[in-house]
């Protein structure tokens, strides 16, 4: 298992700005506690020793909270100056990350998969990257990824698909990915659609599937169902 984790925790919460205090997406109260810790939460349970927390809006808010260490987990951040898009942060975090491998994760949604099995799926394949994907019905909120076999092929733009994989927003990778982020010659841009997107004929790219748990707090609506179903809250599973 590796024992380091990026999350990025920099995300501004701007359609949640009717629900939720002015405070980063990541900070959102879900039944008494942020919901960056059910995140980290999950990845000491899943034997992470180490997070490198990607922050940038009103960062104070998520570093005095959780400060030098979250349980038995050590806290490293990472700040951005000047929002720098998810493929920015990412190459930013890099630069804190000691060991080869690392798990990436989004600080505004929770998929309960097994890192265990990310991480087989990842080094038996031989990958650069590998994404967990999420199987979906009647999905029009999400673009979605193209498999061929287990390996990613392409990806489509948010349209109505009757089903689908999504990308839920956690991978595993190589820290030498962070050379190929440099190679773009861009400070700030995105992870998705500047980097997997447009690279992905040339990436090592693989897809593990898991149908656990997800959801992605990013719309008041689904904000609202995570606090519902995180009140049973058990063990790292929801609902």
């Amino acid at each position: 298992m590796p024992s380091e984790a990026i999350v990025l925790a920099g995300g501004l919460g701007t359609r949640l700005k009717g629900v939720v205090k002015d405070i980063p997406k990541p900070m959102a109260e879900v039944n008494g506690r942020p919901f960056l810790s059910y995140i980290l939460d999950y990845l000491a349970r899943a034997g992470v020793g180490r997070a490198v927390l990607s922050i940038g809006y009103r960062y104070g808010s998520i570093k005095d909270f959780f400060g030098p260490a979250y349980k038995d987990m050590e806290l490293d951040y990472a700040i951005e100056d000047e929002p720098l898009g998810t493929g920015g942060a990412i190459l930013e975090a890099m630069k804190a990350v000691r060991g080869q491998e690392i798990f990436i994760l989004n600080g505004d949604t929770f998929f309960d998969l097994s890192l265990q099995g990310l991480i087989k799926a990842h080094r038996d394949s031989l990958a650069d990257i590998t994404l967990a994907l999420k199987p979906m019905r009647d999905l029009d909120r999400y673009g979605t990824v193209i498999l061929k076999g287990d390996r990613v092929a392409g990806f489509r733009e948010k349209s109505f698909q009757s089903s689908g994989y999504i990308n839920g927003g956690v991978y595993a990778v190589k820290k030498n990915i962070a050379e190929r982020l440099k190679a773009l010659g861009l400070k700030r841009f995105s992870f998705e659609s500047d980097f997997l997107q447009r690279e992905i004929a040339g990436l090592n790219a693989f897809g593990f599937v898991s149908d656990s748990y997800f959801i992605d707090i990013g719309i008041p609506e689904d904000y609202e169902r995570a606090r519902s179903d995180f009140k049973n809250f058990k063990k790292g599973a929801a609902g």
